[in-house]
C-alpha cells in the first residue's frame, strides 16, 4: 500500500494528475507568448474553469506511462500529456453544451456554457483544441522536429473527422437511427478509443520506439479504450448523479444504443474481464515495467465514477 490508504497504482495516478495539473496552469497563464497579441481575460478563465475542475487525468496518466516503459524524456511526455488533456477537455466543453448533450454539471461543477456563457465555451473549446497543437509543435517540447510532427499528426487524426470529432456525429445521429452492433463499436472506437489508444500510442512516439512497439501500444489502447467506454455505459446504466458528478440515465431517456443496453449488464461485465485479459495480455513482453499500464486498465474496467 501507498501513503494515506493508496494503491501503489492509486498514488502513481494521483502523481502524475498533479504533474500535469501543474503544467497545464502554467500553459495557461494570462501572460501572451512571441506571435500571440493579447490572452483575453474571460476567455483565458473559461478555458482554465474547462480544464482545472479536476478528473483522474487517465489519458495523461496513459501517455506518461507508455513513455516511461520506453524510458522515453519524461519532460516531453508530460507535454505531449498536457496537449492531450486540452484535447480532451476541449471535447467536454463542447459536448456539455445545449446543441449537444446539454449537461449543466461535470465533476459536480457547473459545465463551462453554465458558469460563463455558450458563445464563451465554444470559443474555450476551441482555444483549447489549438493550444493542444501549440504545445505540440513549440520547441519547448524537447524532442526532434520529426518527433513532434509525427504526434501532431497522430493526435489530429485522433481527435478530428476520422476518430473524436466523427465519433461524435455518430452519436448525435444514434440517437434517432439506432445503429446495429457493429454500429455502436465503431462509433465508441472513434468517440472515446481514439483518444485513449493515441494516449497509449504516444510514449512510443515519444521514444521514437520501432514501428512494431508503437502498434503493440496502439493495440493495447485499442482494448482499454473499449473497456473505459463499456465501463461508462454501465456506470449510465447503475450509478447515480451524486456519484458521478453528472447527470445519468441520458443515454436510455435519448434512445441512444448503447452495449451494455443491448446485452445486459452481466454480459458487459463479463466483456470488460476479457478486455483487460486482452489489454494485459499485449503488455506481457515488458514485464514488470507495465505494471502500471496493466493496472490502469483493471481500474478503468472497474472504476465506480
Amino acid at each position: 500500500m501507498a501513503k494515506d490508504g493508496q494503491t501503489v497504482f492509486e498514488q502513481a495516478l494521483s502523481e502524475r494528475a498533479e504533474t500535469v495539473e501543474a503544467l497545464l496552469r502554467r500553459l495557461l497563464d494570462g501572460r501572451p507568448l512571441a506571435g500571440e497579441i493579447a490572452r483575453p481575460e474571460r476567455l483565458t478563465a473559461a478555458m482554465r474553469h474547462g480544464v482545472l475542475a479536476g478528473g483522474k487525468r487517465l489519458r495523461p496518466f496513459l501517455v506518461m506511462e507508455s513513455a516511461a516503459l520506453f524510458s522515453a524524456d519524461g519532460e516531453a511526455a508530460a507535454r505531449v500529456a498536457a496537449a492531450l488533456e486540452c484535447v480532451h477537455c476541449y471535447s467536454l466543453i463542447h459536448d456539455d453544451l445545449p446543441a449537444m448533450d446539454d449537461d449543466d454539471l461535470r465533476r459536480g461543477q457547473p459545465t463551462v456554457h453554465k458558469a460563463y456563457d455558450e458563445a464563451t465555451a465554444v470559443l474555450a473549446g476551441d482555444a483549447l483544441l489549438t493550444l493542444a497543437f501549440d504545445i505540440l509543435a513549440d520547441e519547448a517540447t524537447p524532442l526532434g522536429a520529426d518527433r513532434r510532427a509525427a504526434l501532431v499528426l497522430a493526435l489530429a487524426r485522433a481527435a478530428g473527422l476520422g476518430g473524436m470529432a466523427g465519433g461524435q456525429m455518430l452519436d448525435l445521429q444514434a440517437a434517432g437511427e439506432r445503429p446495429d452492433e457493429a454500429g455502436i463499436i465503431r462509433l465508441q472506437a472513434m468517440k472515446t478509443g481514439a483518444l485513449i489508444r493515441f494516449a497509449c500510442e504516444a510514449g512510443a512516439l515519444v521514444a521514437g520506439a520501432p514501428a512494431d512497439e508503437r502498434e503493440r501500444l496502439a493495440e493495447f489502447g485499442s482494448a482499454v479504450g473499449l473497456a473505459f467506454q463499456l465501463a461508462d455505459d454501465l456506470l449510465d446504466l447503475t450509478a447515480d448523479a451524486g456519484t458521478m458528478g453528472k447527470a445519468t440515465g441520458k443515454d436510455a431517456a435519448a434512445g441512444k444504443a448503447t452495449l451494455a443496453a443491448l446485452h445486459g449488464e452481466a454480459w458487459a461485465r463479463r466483456q470488460l474481464a476479457g478486455l483487460v485479459a486482452q489489454a494485459c495480455a499485449l503488455l506481457e513482453p515488458y514485464g514488470e515495467r507495465a505494471a502500471m499500464l496493466a493496472a490502469a486498465a483493471s481500474f478503468v474496467a472497474s472504476r465506480r465514477r
